[in-house]
């Protein structure tokens, strides 16, 4: 340990290093934050600027302090050394995330929050900026077309649209007063706000429920048909639209009703035509509710190419994987209103499916002052708190590079900056005020009944289950016999070894990102993690599904959830073996055979189980004749376990509700179901106010994969 003699002259000596590159000890501590950030998982867009930034300025100051002659050769060979223990760093990250690497093209940083934030590092170290650099303003954006050219060729007119088009071929004029294009320059229009905003949403920053203020429930239910009734808590979001709020994520946990806060908010705004984007099997239930809650509206539900679509209705129901060939007449039909349900299916901005939905919300702000746009989820955060991106960006809150002008304005007028702890408290209930609305079973229905979730272990003792646990621990060897490899190159190239004992936490996740990257690439051509996976649900199949045979002898109807097809064939044969009439859910029926299963498990007394895909009907499906769920596989995501249990926890359910969780014992399986139970953590934080720990941002995947391999090395 030095002297205070020795250390005050080693706080000398980086003083003066420090002055001779004031930029360095900046760019040290930046990159050490996006490093942490990537070691938890896939960076978000806040980072991945971060990172380009510091690469460009560590290429900047490295030709600077080449070309200062006045600098002492040892001084430079020290500040060269720093400069490439930064770049060593980025490369490290880049290693994690091979995207990063097109950012460190030359036209790359060019983009208006990149050069705020280079300007802001500059300025933090001292160096004296040209005008031209310390005025940095955001270029319009070229406007997009709705209709990328590869889908140009996809775009289909049905003839019932043509011939609404030519009855009326003006559409109505929007003579609402538009807000000023050139928005007043604002305090915080130089900070990067977006990492900060996610920053307090991830961190739970104030606590409390994420829900804006609503009003109260009115004296009189001014909005229901004869014969039906709305909620309490649904009628205070129709106040809220009644009142003028325009914009909602509707994040109230699943089966609280909020298909017909929809359909009735729509009512409510006059927001007509409407346009309904949801998964394929809601597709029918969305019809029948637009009818049960509106019915002085008429819905038409697109399929296909469009041949049977009521061009002439009220409301447009479409599914996602249709969407691509009707985006031309859709962004022409004059929409007053949009709703994404399961709006957690657009968080991949990267998908053709997201970028669908959002060039049409982008085009109804175009042309319509102060749409009615819903996004639906009870599950918005699956993995990591930058999933609100794309909804945020659906919403119009945000462009994902900055908050929107209103958003903005109601940040300014919080009175601090994201250097101020008061920030991020104030932040998040800027953001929830814009409409977040989260309301839980608890706080609502105070009569709905609990939920439980009972892990029932399994042993897999036959040949099958003894060829999985080998398998098991031959991909633990290969990742381990991995691990070992990396380890001793570095050793061999830059002489630092690992203590004994110990291990070294970056190599695990590097070894463990690959495998994933192989696996996902592999498909089911080798043995993977998911070929792993796979054979556990088939190995579990006929326990599970002799389990919910007994159980639905005693207590009636059950529903039976599973993951893989081959896995929900060998339960249909078994229950039809044991004398148990079932009907399924599969991601291949037709929307009006899957209301028919629907149909037949809740009405008809003769059919006892209902068996379900996870992916197929985990959303949108009302199942609550059962109170009995049974999971024969786990999902990837806790979002997606929750989605599926809730079609049988929701209005309407007078029983307590119990899921049954089949875990194969002494395999992956049950890591992957301890996994999946600290994922809730995350919501918890973010949309609910609840002080929990902070829990990985890995997906459980790599989380799994992580297990499998310390295992291997014997590490705890």
């Amino acid at each position: 340990m030095p002297t205070t003699a020795a250390a005050q002259r080693q706080r000398r000596s980086s003083s003066r290093r420090d002055d001779d590159a004031p930029i360095i000890p900046i760019l040290a501590r930046k990159v050490r934050e996006v490093e942490a950030k990537a070691q938890r998982g896939k960076l978000g867009p806040t980072n991945r600027v971060k990172f380009q930034v510091i690469a460009f300025l560590v290429r900047e100051e490295r030709a600077r302090v080449k070309a200062d002659t006045a600098l002492a050769t040892d001084v430079r060979a020290e500040l060269l050394k720093r400069l490439d223990g930064v770049a060593t760093i980025l490369a490290k990250t880049a290693a994690r995330d091979t995207s990063l690497i097109q950012l460190l093209e030359v036209d790359q940083a060019t983009s208006p929050v990149a050069r705020r934030m280079r300007r802001d590092w500059l300025l933090e170290s001292g160096a004296e900026l040209a005008p031209d650099e310390l005025i940095i303003t955001d270029a319009a954006p070229a406007p997009a077309p709705v209709v990328p050219a590869a889908l140009a060729e996809r775009q289909v007119t049905p003839a019932q649209v043509e011939s609404r088009q030519m009855s009326n071929p003006f559409l109505a004029p929007d003579l609402t007063s538009r807000p000023a294009v050139d928005a007043p320059r604002r305090r915080l229009d130089g900070w990067e706000l977006m990492g900060p905003l996610y920053k307090a949403f991830e961190t739970g920053a104030g606590g409390g429920s994420a829900c804006m203020p609503l009003p109260p429930v009115p004296e009189f239910d001014r909005v229901s048909p004869k014969g039906l009734e709305v909620m309490p808590h649904q009628s205070r979001f129709l106040e809220a639209v009644r009142e003028g709020h325009r914009t909602f994520l509707l994040a109230d946990e699943p089966g609280l009703g909020k298909t017909a806060e929809s359909v009735l908010a729509a009512s409510v705004a006059g927001a007509y035509p409407l346009l309904v984007v949801v998964p394929n099997v809601v597709k029918m239930n969305w019809a029948r509710e637009v009818a049960r809650w509106t019915p002085q509206r008429r819905a038409t539900v697109i399929q296909g190419d469009g041949e049977d679509v009521d061009a002439f209705a009220d409301v447009f129901i479409v599914n996602y994987e249709i969407l691509d060939r009707h985006l031309s007449w859709l962004s022409q039909l004059g929409l007053r209103g949009m709703v994404v349900d399961e709006a957690h299916f657009i968080k991949n901005l990267t998908s053709q499916r997201s970028q669908n939905v959002l060039a049409l919300a982008t085009r109804l702000r175009e042309r319509t002052t102060n749409p009615l746009l819903l996004a639906l989820t009870g599950t918005p955060l699956i993995n990591d708190v930058e999933d609100f991106d794309a909804i945020w960006r659906f919403l119009g809150w945000t462009n994902g590079q900055k908050p929107g002008t209103d958003l903005m304005a109601k940040l300014d007028e919080t009175g601090f900056t994201p250097a101020d702890k008061a920030f991020y408290p104030e932040a998040r209930s800027a953001v929830i005020s814009m409409g977040i609305v989260r309301r839980l079973k608890t706080d609502v229905a105070a009569d709905l009944p609990d939920k439980l979730i009972a892990d029932l272990p399994v042993q897999l003792d036959d040949e099958f289950g003894r060829s999985i646990r080998q398998a098991e621990r031959e991909l633990g060897e290969r990742l381990a016999a991995h691990y070992r490899r990396v380890v001793t190159a570095r050793a061999d190239r830059h002489g630092t070894t690992v203590p004994a004992g110990e291990v070294d936490e970056d190599v695990i996740r590097m070894v463990a990102q690959h495998e994933l990257d192989e696996s996902k690439a592999a498909g089911t051509g080798s043995e993977n993690v998911f070929t792993m996976v796979r054979r556990i649900g088939q190995g579990k199949a006929q326990l599970a599904a002799d389990y919910a045979a007994q159980l639905q002898r005693s207590v009636g109807k059950v529903v039976f959830f599973a993951k893989h097809i081959d896995v929900m064939d060998q339960a249909e044969a078994h229950f039809a073996a044991a004398g148990v009439r079932a009907v399924s859910i599969r991601g291949d029926q037709t929307s009006v055979a899957r209301q028919e299963a629907i149909d037949a498990f809740n009405n008809d007394p003769g059919v006892g189980i209902i068996v379900c895909s996870l992916t197929a009907a985990g959303v949108g499906v009302n199942l609550q004749a059962a109170s009995n769920v049974v999971l024969a596989e786990l999902s990837w995501t806790a979002a997606e376990q929750t989605q599926a249990i809730d079609r049988v926890h929701r209005i309407g359910q007078d029983e307590p509700v119990t899921a049954w969780r089949v875990i194969a014992a002494h395999t992956i399986d049950a890591k992957i179901a301890e996994l999946i139970d600290s994922k809730q953590s995350l919501a918890l934080r973010a949309l609910d106010g609840v002080a929990v720990e902070p829990g990985s941002s890995d997906s459980v995947q790599l989380a799994a994969l992580i297990h499998v391999l310390r295992q291997a090395l014997g590490a705890a």
